[in-house]
C-alpha cells in the first residue's frame, strides 16, 4: 500500500479516504476516491451495481486495505494499526445476517460484544453488558419482543435488532449495507425511522448507509457520495449532490429526482420509455 510521506490522519474524521486505489487480478476497481466523514455526519453511498460501493464499505469496516492512498478510520491508518481493536469500535448491519441458531432478539443484541455470529460456548454476559442491552431495546422499542426468536422474526424486526446489536459497544461509526434488503414497505419504514433515531440517541455518531435505491435514504441523511464505474460523481451536502443531474450520470439513464417530506424518490424520464 502506498502512502503519502508525512501526512497524517486528520483529527477531526472519522472517516477519512484520500486519493484511493483499488485493484483486483491486475484490474483498478476504484480510482482515486476521496472523501470524509465527521461526527454526526450521515452519509448515503449511493451508485448502480457493481460502482465500487461494498469495496469502499469495506474500507470504512477495516476489512479492505487500499492499493494505493490512505484509509483512516476512527483517527487509526490502515496498515498501521491491530484491525479486530480498530473493529469493535464500529458498528456494523447487515441484513444477510447468516444466523442459524434460534436465538432471541436479547441474545442476538449480546452476540454484538463478542463479535460473534452465535453466542460463544460457555461466554456469560455481564451484569453491565445485559443492562446495557436492555436499554437499547426499550429505546428501539424492542424489549416487548425480547424473548423471540431469530426464526420467527419479520425481515424489519431482524433489521432492528441488528441495530440494537451494532449499537452495544456506543461505535462513533455505523456502516448500514443495504439495510433495507427483502423489507416490504412498512418494514422498510419502520427501519429508518429507527435510523432517523439515531440522530436523537446518539448525536455523534457518524454512520455511512449503502443503496442504490434513493427511496431507502431516511430524512437524517446529511450527506451523500455518488459513484460509477469506481469513480467519484459527486459529493457533499445530500441536497446538492442528490438531484436529477448526478443521478443521471451515475445511472447512465435519464432519471427524475424529487423530495417530499425530506425523502428522495426517482423514476425514470420521458425520453426513457
Amino acid at each position: 500500500m502506498a502512502e503519502s510521506e508525512g501526512q497524517q490522519p486528520r483529527p477531526d474524521a472519522v472517516l477519512d479516504l484520500d486519493r484511493v486505489t483499488f485493484r483486483r487480478n491486475e484490474k483498478e476497481i476504484l480510482h482515486g476516491i476521496s472523501f470524509t466523514v465527521r461526527a454526526g455526519e450521515h452519509w448515503a453511498l449511493l451508485g448502480p451495481n457493481g460502482a465500487g460501493k461494498s469495496t469502499i464499505l469495506g474500507f470504512c469496516g477495516a476489512v479492505t486495505h487500499p492499493t494505493t492512498g490512505t484509509v483512516d478510520v476512527l483517527g487509526r491508518r490502515l496498515g498501521r494499526v491491530e484491525l479486530q481493536a480498530l473493529r469493535r469500535r464500529i458498528g456494523h448491519v447487515n441484513p444477510r445476517h447468516p444466523l442459524r441458531s434460534p436465538l432471541t432478539v436479547r441474545e442476538v443484541v449480546l452476540t454484538g460484544f463478542t463479535g460473534t455470529i452465535e453466542t460463544p460456548l460457555r461466554w456469560q454476559p455481564t451484569e453491565e453488558q445485559l443492562d446495557r442491552v436492555a436499554k437499547l431495546l426499550f429505546t428501539l422499542r424492542l424489549d416487548r419482543m425480547a424473548d423471540e426468536r431469530w426464526p420467527t422474526l419479520s425481515q424489519g424486526e431482524r433489521g432492528r435488532t441488528l441495530i440494537a446489536r451494532a449499537l452495544v459497544h456506543n461505535p462513533a461509526l455505523l456502516l448500514l449495507d443495504e439495510p433495507s434488503t427483502g423489507l416490504d414497505v412498512a418494514a422498510r419504514e419502520q427501519l429508518l425511522e429507527t435510523v432517523d433515531e439515531l440522530d436523537v440517541i446518539a448525536p455523534e455518531l457518524a454512520w455511512v448507509l449503502v443503496t442504490h435505491h434513493l427511496e431507502e435514504l431516511p430524512i437524517s441523511t446529511t450527506h451523500a457520495l455518488l459513484i460509477a464505474d469506481g469513480s467519484v460523481v459527486a459529493q457533499g451536502p445530500a441536497d446538492a449532490v442528490i438531484n436529477t443531474e448526478n443521478v443521471t450520470a451515475a445511472f447512465q439513464h435519464d432519471i427524475r429526482v424529487s423530495r417530499h417530506d425530506g425523502r428522495w424518490s426517482a423514476r425514470a424520464g420521458r425520453a426513457s420509455r
